[in-house]
């Protein structure tokens, strides 16, 4: 089993209060998730109202596959220009089964 881990560090040029940050990261959260079935959610920067970081895990049995998803999945991110991508961390974590 392994599970991808990414972190996006993200800038919303557009927007003036934390209200409309939520509007726009409501909108974001639920097109990725509904589109590539992953765990997403704000993690911090919740009071930052032009900032935000968005905590993003995918579980599968092969790394490649996993890598390749959060690729598309941050293509996906990028390509709605609701938000401006400044950082991206990922970190994969492998377990092993005993069987018996």
């Amino acid at each position: 089993m392994v599970v991808g881990v990414c972190r996006l560090d993200i800038f919303l040029p557009g927007e003036h209060s934390l209200k409309g940050k939520r509007k726009v990261l409501k909108s974001l959260i639920g097109r990725v998730r509904s589109k590539f079935n992953v765990s997403i959610a704000e993690v911090s920067a919740n009071e930052l109202w032009q900032r935000a970081h968005i905590g993003i895990c995918l579980v599968g049995n092969d790394k490649r596959f996993i890598n390749g998803a959060l690729d598309k999945m941050l293509d996906f991110v990028e390509d709605t220009n609701l938000v401006e991508v400044i950082g991206v961390e990922r970190e994969f974590l492998s377990f092993k089964y005993h069987e018996g």
